[in-house]
């Protein structure tokens, strides 16, 4: 592999080490996993004579964030990571955690997360080489710019991580990246998972045309056309898009409810269609572009979302399914799935913890990682094999 060989060729920056939270523990055992193949695969002795740890069974570092009954809790790294490159992961979407709080089962929360995050870097005190976190959903990345008099989350989050001395934030699909300009001196990447969406599809539907004639890519709002126009482009395909038009005049739920979704784009007719967007919440808006899709005469509808978080579970998505408004869901691994997605006959897993490996890999090894960043050589191979 080109990115492995490149990795040879450079010496790591510190001894590796990967905190991974509860909240992302499951994750975080395939990257180490793929971690320990690249390196034992390795073909230069050389970082193995520099680090004993180099070379190792695993990377994943001991830590723990108990609580007390009060519902207080504390961070808590049970091994020394002095001088270590640590990358700390953390999902701050999984909502299956739960603890007490006199007595009472509380579950866990974005903000519980993000507040773990920030104890298991204040126990690291300053000690380790260089503190990296890995944030696949951006900490109120929805919140990331200011209308009228409303608080601005996502940039005061950033800036206080690297107040707290973060080198580097990794992230997937920030819902806009140019929440980096916080924090304009430090390291941000926002990374996309078009290839891995195109793997796991072709893999699934091995019949799959991939042209002009059988295939559109369809961004459901403005928010997304970046997406769907980089797939597009790379696919040589074309695009059409939704915007949803808002009645304005009243706020329900913190935001102005949709009144419909308009079509801009060619005829539909008998083509497989793949909708690109970086999240399902409730999915309401998601389902309803399906729906006109089928009813515009798509043959073939297929999901494409970065964050499955399903906030109202998978009933309607059962119902369309059942109905054929849809046929496909893939999402990835970034965050909690709920265990009952994985019995779906629409639900396709498109895996990022090899992805995320590479990542890690490289930045510890301090290689570019623009490969990495734009995968479109790897999707132009990928359809070269599907053809």
């Amino acid at each position: 592999m080109k990115d492995i060989e490149k990795m040879e060729s450079k010496l790591p920056v510190a001894p590796l080490k990967i905190a991974a939270l509860k909240s992302c523990e499951n994750l975080a055992k395939k990257v180490d996993k793929y971690i320990v193949s690249f390196r034992k695969d390795s073909l230069n002795d050389l970082d193995r004579n520099l680090y004993s740890t180099y070379e190792c069974d695993s990377y994943l570092t001991d830590i723990a964030c108990p609580r007390f009954g009060s519902g207080e809790a504390k961070g808590v790294i049970k091994e020394s990571v002095r001088g270590k490159d640590l990358f700390v992961m953390v999902d701050v979407c999984n909502h299956s955690l739960s603890y007490k709080v006199n007595g009472l089962t509380n579950y866990m929360s974005p903000d519980d997360h993000y507040q773990d995050l920030k104890r298991i870097i204040s126990a690291a005190t300053g000690k380790a080489y260089r503190v990296n976190v890995i944030m696949p959903f951006l900490y109120e990345s929805r919140q990331h710019k200011r209308t009228k008099r409303e608080s601005l989350d996502a940039a005061l989050a950033l800036q206080e991580l690297v107040d707290m001395g973060v080198s580097n934030i990794i992230t997937f699909d920030a819902h806009d990246p140019r929440v980096q300009n916080a924090i304009p001196l430090h390291g941000f990447d926002s990374f996309n998972p078009p290839y891995q969406f195109m793997k796991a599809l072709l893999k699934a539907e091995p019949d799959l045309k991939v042209d002009k004639e059988h295939m559109t890519i369809i961004s459901p709002d403005e928010g997304a056309m970046g997406r769907a126009v980089y797939l597009a482009n790379v696919l040589g395909v074309d695009m059409g898009m939704f915007y949803k038009r808002r009645d304005y005049s009243q706020v329900i739920g913190g935001k102005n409810p949709i009144v419909a979704h308009e079509y801009l784009g060619d005829d539909l007719k008998g083509k497989t269609v793949i909708v690109m967007d970086d999240m399902i919440s409730s999915g309401g808006s998601m389902l309803d572009t399906t729906k006109q899709l089928k009813e515009r005469g798509a043959e073939k509808v297929f999901i494409c979302t970065t964050f499955g978080l399903f906030t109202d579970g998978l009933a309607k998505f059962d119902e369309y399914y059942e109905k054929g408004y849809m046929d496909r869901i893939i999402t990835t691994n970034l965050t909690y799935l709920p265990p009952e997605l994985y019995e779906k006959p629409y639900f396709i897993e498109a895996d990022m913890s090899k992805f995320l490996a590479l990542i890690i890999d490289s930045m510890n090894h301090d290689t570019p990682i623009s490969d990495v960043l734009v995968p479109t050589d790897k999707i132009h191979d990928l359809l070269a094999k599907h053809r």
